[in-house]
């Protein structure tokens, strides 16, 4: 199946021509216009095929059919249960479950996107994976893939400019009383190609924190990642004296439960194609959930 857009040229886009408008006011990039050029892609006005130094009238359609994507060979589609919470045409979003990777691993005998490719196979859709956010794989919650590229760079876009929300709901060890915010830079730690540490040389890092609920020994929180390092909710808890429960990488304890305690647990964005802001919520894993029902 393939994937194309229509629009009405309005009264303000009149007198530009194609390729302004698409580069304009559709934000689709130069290089995916080549690729439509060059690639097996379309661009039509009114039905009729048309170069981008075509001038614009209202009133136009213009349509383009975008060019077959082709699917990565490092990928293989493998059977997975997939816990879908939203679907359309142009974004699949699924509630990950913790032990799985986002993408393929030297480590891993299967990934997420191995079984979005499995989903898209028994749907006939001919689609190649677009992950817009990643997790690592022991952080359960919500991954949003893009259906095709020009979704995916308008996600991108979004995320660029911090138009997209997360938060995180994570159990930490100890009793926190307040609600509060580390903001401390985040680099490579010098003896590790994975571990990542607090260091006056690292990117700027700004995590915000609210205490949802105290237990004995460990605290529910409910974190908002103002900028996306490399395992930042992690550093920085360990950095303020509380490591999350599970994550021995960073000083937490395995005896409650077997991986770090992180979920992602909401998702808000802007779909460019219906037009208004969506919001997802996940439910926890069996492990953390069973953990936040302890009196």
């Amino acid at each position: 199946m393939e994937v194309k857009m229509n629009w009405t040229v309005l009264n303000q886009e009149a007198g530009m021509m194609l390729r302004e408008f698409l580069l304009r006011e559709k934000n689709i990039s130069r290089s995916m216009l080549t690729d439509i050029k060059f690639k097996g892609g379309s661009l039509l006005v009114n039905g009729f095929h048309q170069n981008v130094r075509t001038i614009l009238n209202k009133g136009d359609v213009v349509e383009v059919v975008f060019p077959e994507e082709q699917i990565s060979d490092t990928m293989y589609p493998k059977q997975l249960p997939l816990r879908i919470c939203y679907e359309d045409d142009h974004f699949l979003l699924i509630n990950k479950q913790a032990y799985l990777p986002t993408i393929p691993s030297r480590h891993s005998t299967a990934s997420l996107a191995e079984g979005v490719l499995h989903y898209y196979k028994t749907s006939n859709l001919n689609r190649t994976i677009h992950a817009v956010n990643r997790l690592d794989r022991d952080t359960s919650g919500l991954v949003l893939f893009a259906k095709h590229r020009y979704a995916h760079d308008l996600l991108s876009k979004q995320q660029k400019n911090k138009e997209m929300k997360r938060s995180y709901l994570a159990l930490v060890h100890g009793e926190l009383e307040e609600d509060g915010e580390v903001e401390a830079p985040i680099g490579r730690k010098d003896d590790s190609i994975i571990e990542r540490t607090v260091r006056s040389d690292g990117q700027y890092a700004l995590t915000r924190y609210h205490t949802v609920k105290r237990y004995n020994h460990f605290s529910l929180l409910q974190l908002s990642l103002q900028t996306g390092r490399t395992h930042q909710i992690r550093v920085h808890m360990a950095h303020l004296g509380h490591p999350l429960l599970g994550d021995d990488l960073y000083g937490g304890w395995k005896d409650l439960i077997s991986r770090q305690a992180l979920h992602s647990s909401k998702l808000e964005f802007y779909h460019p194609f219906l037009q208004k802001k969506l919001r997802f919520e996940a439910e926890l894993d069996d492990d953390m959930r069973t953990l936040t029902e302890m009196k």
